[in-house]
């Protein structure tokens, strides 16, 4: 059942349309001038509008732009009288669905409203996905490393030159590239990734610049490629180091004319598509070695933008986290809504090699086997890698001599960093009388942060 306005002065025609919408199990409302039709629309969800274009007071069209104002997108469809079928065609231009003379024949009627309330419904499943994108694809975390992201984000996002996005696996490199999409000029224009590392060499120019029927044996059609599909947006070009030498003069070609030519064409195509590219390879080191043209690497590192890794940003993993788990929670995954403060001080204790891809991954495991409500420091043992030992980190050998520097009992390269960070941060500590603020700005931290640190290296106060 859908919820229906009707509005219309003519006081026959609107009832008449009430009771059929009626008789077919919507809930039908009616008004009888634009500002009952306004409030009504203030006031509750409405799925369609079926309104008259001429009436007292406001009529359809300021409605229509007053619905546009208020960002009420329930579609509308419009009733004209006789001889103003031009003004119908205008409505329709500035957003309404469709249009039908008075008075409207029944069965065309229900037929526009049944592909109005379809349409409505795609909408509204479009912003629910779009919603659902955007908690995916947006940054989190409010580090020092992570403010200095997005100023870069937001400096690459208001330019118009290529970017060259450098980073660790699982960093989020994609996801600042989509960032600096949706904040640039080019929003509403597509998005187009290419997975550089996962294309074979020999489908390598066909997919990007594409091809006509007949180029190849197995062209059986026209195949438009990922460059062209990406004019009036952005083309993302992932892993860009391992583009093979011998495509990267056809791409620096492209990129410097700003033209592609399909395998089998018969000449150039413009494309207008702004270039992100991402790696995590040492393109510099690739240069030195030849496996990689300068002459590219400066074309696309107009804008370099170098995304850190986790573990120079560990304040940024309890917010994480929590947004992984409550992605889990919100698919049903788990009735586990929480971390608790010793969980978190483990989980920010860890390395991340595979950084936040493996902490998405962490999470989600902890989601399935969390005992309870809160996930616990026990929890997290259980599924963290390499976890930490039982005793506090960096805690004093039993048998180490009166006054000799602390040795952990196990001499992994882990133990010894840990040892090393808790000299640091107790030294400190020291420094500063244990004055909290001071220490914590002293090793360049977030004050909350150093109290996790202070507990989970086991430092007590004197």
């Amino acid at each position: 059942m859908a919820t229906i306005l009707i509005a219309d002065d003519e006081t026959n025609i609107r009832a008449s349309v009430v009771r059929l919408f009626d008789l077919e199990g919507h809930k039908a409302l009616a008004a009888a001038d634009g500002d009952e039709a306004l409030a009504i629309l203030r006031r509750d969800e409405v799925d369609l509008v079926i309104l008259d274009l001429q009436m007292p007071g406001r009529d359809g069209f300021a409605v229509l732009s007053e619905m546009q104002a208020l960002q009420i997108d329930a579609p509308v469809i419009v009733l004209t009288g006789h001889g103003t079928i031009e003004k119908a065609v205008l409505a329709v231009k500035r957003g309404a669905h469709d249009f039908l003379e008075k008075p409207p024949d029944p069965g065309r009627l229900m037929l526009s409203a049944k592909n109005a309330l379809a349409l409505g419904r795609l909408r509204r499943e479009n912003r629910e996905l779009r919603g659902v994108l955007a908690s995916r694809h947006r940054l989190v975390g409010e580090s020092r490393a992570m403010t200095g992201l997005r100023r870069e984000i937001a400096s690459a996002a208001a330019g118009t030159g290529a970017v060259l996005i450098t980073g660790e696996n699982g960093t989020g490199k994609e996801l600042v590239a989509r960032s600096v999409h949706a904040e640039s000029a080019r929003r509403d224009g597509p998005f187009v990734a290419v997975n550089c590392a996962a294309l074979p060499a020999e489908l390598f120019e066909s997919e990007l610049f594409g091809h006509e029927k007949g180029a190849f044996t197995g062209a059986l059609r026209r195949q438009v490629g990922r460059f062209e599909r990406a004019t009036g947006g952005t083309l993302f070009l992932d892993e860009i180091g391992e583009i093979p030498p011998t495509l990267q003069a056809k791409l620096l070609r492209a990129l410097d004319s700003m033209t592609i030519e399909r395998l089998g064409g018969e000449g150039p195509i413009r494309v207008d598509a702004r270039v992100i590219a991402a790696t995590n390879k040492d393109l510099k080191a690739a240069m030195a070695a030849g496996t990689f043209r300068q002459d590219l690497f400066y074309r696309l590192a107009v804008l370099p933008i170098a995304v850190p890794p986790l573990r120079e940003r560990r304040d940024d993993i309890p917010p994480l986290a929590a947004c992984f788990l409550e992605e889990a929670r919100r698919e049903g995954a788990t009735r586990a809504a929480r971390f608790s403060e010793e969980a978190l001080a483990l989980l920010q204790q860890h390395d991340y090699p595979g950084n936040v891809r493996e902490l998405r991954n962490l999470a989600e495991r902890l989601a399935l086997t969390a005992s309870g409500e809160t996930v616990t420091d026990e929890d997290v043992r259980r599924v963290l890698p390499a976890g930490p030992s039982a005793e506090p980190p960096g805690a004093p050998s039993a048998t180490a001599p009166s006054g000799a520097a602390s040795v952990p009992p196990r001499t992994t390269l882990k133990d010894s960093l840990q040892q090393a960070e808790r000299d640091i941060v107790l030294k400190a500590l020291e420094r500063n009388r244990w004055q909290m603020t001071k220490a914590a700005r002293e090793l360049g931290l977030e004050r909350s942060h150093l109290y996790r640190k202070v507990k989970a290296l086991g430092i007590r106060p004197p």
